[in-house]
């Protein structure tokens, strides 16, 4: 196994960091996060445990960036459209459409999560949460601002809005495959069809 001094990126120029997240999301998905021994993460990304203890310090700190990175991503997306100058209407639906596309994108990562987050400590789970209910404040702020200005209809709650569309997102991994019927931007525009349908005043 290659000896690879921590900092240093591997023979083919990948960071070592990048290369030990490749390989613990490949092995969570495929066996679990509990069934995965550190022995198995750094053999499979070519790297030392000690180039492992170097930059994560534990197996649940793998668990926990797995997420946060796709997480850090989501959020960057939703600023940027939430901040843009277009109207409320298609900053929604742009936002809405987004998050289903990059959660396919990156499904291993939001498969680990949900179905790991338990085995987090409650530290790293306090954590995790308060990151996701800045994504969803942010998220729900849209929909709030929308139903302000009279543009999408008051008749249901925003928060039941956006548990309804995060809801279908969780559930992606359950049935979306990348060689099924539906690409992940159609499945986005579906999706974020019935959210914006579910905010159209009746009669409209």
């Amino acid at each position: 196994m290659p000896q690879n001094t921590p900092g240093n990126p591997e023979g083919d120029g990948t960071p070592v960091p990048r290369r030990l997240l490749a390989a613990a999301t490949r092995l969570f998905a495929d066996q679990g996060y509990d069934r995965t021994s550190v022995q198995e993460i750094v053999e499979a990304a070519g790297v030392t445990k000690g180039a492992l203890y170097h930059y994560f310090g534990s197996k649940e700190d793998l668990l926990h960036e797995v997420y946060a990175r796709l997480l850090r991503l989501q959020q960057e997306r939703l600023d940027m459209y939430a901040g843009s100058q277009e109207p409320v209407e298609e900053r929604l639906r742009a936002a809405a459409a987004d998050v289903v596309v990059t959660t396919i994108e990156n499904l291993d990562d939001a498969s680990i999560f949900f179905r790991s987050i338990h085995q987090l400590s409650p530290e790293k789970n306090k954590q995790v949460r308060a990151e996701r209910r800045r994504y969803h404040e942010r998220f729900r702020a849209l929909v709030e601002e929308g139903q302000e200005a009279g543009v999408f209809t008051r008749d249901i709650p925003a928060d039941l809005v956006v548990d309804y569309h995060f809801g279908s997102i969780h559930h992606l991994s359950t049935w979306y495959r990348p060689d099924g019927p539906l690409t992940p931007q159609q499945v986005a525009t579906h999706l974020a069809d019935l959210l914006l349908r579910a905010l159209t005043h009746p009669g409209t």
